[in-house]
């Protein structure tokens, strides 16, 4: 029997000034949704139902930006998108551009395992959903006071605004928003953006049996163009599994799509022979070229790793020797 191993996070890149008691709520939060696949890997659940039971946890809850609490366009509605795939034959599904679909990962998984595709978008994703008889909602429903409230100042800032979490009340957040830009200096595809702190979720997981899998959802960018798609749904940008190991992204969207970060951890440990560790290593510092990211991973032996070239990374991992931490910074 192979060692079962987790990790998970809510996105890499946090404001190093986030409030402590944010940074304990994030970390509630995860710790939560942690125990939910640790619980299913004791009881011999396989890898593939752990992803996606773990990622609904975290759609459901508002605090990271997938599902309820996803990022707004800059129309002000919902576009979610989530992929998941199984290390077993390298099975895959996913789906972009959903707006009513209360769970997009779980929409995702039936792409995978009752369509002929691997991928839906759009008006598609969503007739496919109520064709499944999956729960929807009114996009309403994903919508946040806070998130009402950030995409009004990116529009007057008119940016694109990654930390979508940053208080509203005790500063002059516009102008905290323009500083930290004028600070950061950091741009998307040659345009600038505003505070780099996407919080995309994602889980990895290599079951008792030696299986990878892994899933990754979120609502994309705050202010994002109608129909922008980022890495999250790609399989092997933003997440990939495979008989080695499972790896779920999370950062700068097109950074991840040029790198095909995802797929790389494993390639260079089929092709280099690395370790896991060490291919997330080399991948984050060597394969990211300009682009700020992080990801998570376990291998088919039972190991997590994580790595990030920005400023913190909302994690959590578990392994079956009793090993399991939470964190946000190095």
């Amino acid at each position: 029997m192979a060692r079962w191993a987790i990790a998970i996070h809510g996105g890499a890149g946090v404001d190093p000034n986030l409030p402590e008691h944010r940074q304990e709520e994030a970390k509630r939060v995860l710790a939560r949704c942690l125990q939910v696949g640790v619980d299913a890997l004791r009881a011999g659940s396989p890898a593939l139902d752990v992803v996606e039971a773990v990622v609904r946890e975290l759609e459901t809850d508002p605090f990271f930006n997938s599902g309820r609490g996803s990022a707004l366009t800059r129309r002000g509605t919902v576009e979610m998108e989530a992929s998941i795939m199984d290390g077993r034959g390298r099975r895959c599904g996913a789906v972009s551009g959903v707006s009513t679909v209360k769970n997009p990962v779980s929409l995702a998984r039936l792409v995978m395992d009752k369509s002929p595709h691997s991928y839906l978008a759009f008006d598609g994703a969503e007739e496919f959903a109520r064709e499944q008889g999956l729960e929807t909602v009114d996009n309403s429903y994903f919508i946040t006071e806070d998130n009402v409230g950030m995409l009004k100042l990116a529009k007057e800032a008119n940016s694109i605004l990654f930390d979508y979490r940053i208080p509203l009340t005790g500063t002059d957040t516009c102008s905290a928003l323009a500083g930290a830009e004028n600070h950061n200096g950091m741009v998307m595809n040659g345009l600038p953006i505003s505070i780099y702190a996407p919080e995309t979720v994602g889980c990895a997981v290599v079951d008792s049996n030696g299986f990878c899998a892994a899933a990754t959802s979120t609502g994309g960018l705050m202010n994002k163009m109608t129909g922008r798609i980022g890495d999250s749904p790609l399989i092997g940008s933003g997440t990939y599994a495979c008989d080695v190991c499972a790896v779920s992204c999370t950062g700068e969207g097109e950074a991840i799509i040029r790198s095909t970060l995802a797929r790389d951890v494993a390639a260079v440990m089929e092709y280099k022979g690395l370790a896991l560790q060490e291919a997330v290593d080399y991948c984050v510092k060597e394969r990211l070229d300009e682009g700020f990211a992080g990801l998570i991973a376990v291998s088919k032996g039972g190991e997590v790793a994580y790595g990030f070239n920005c400023t913190g990374m909302f994690r959590g991992c578990a392994t079956e020797d009793g090993f399991m931490e939470v964190g946000i910074w190095e």
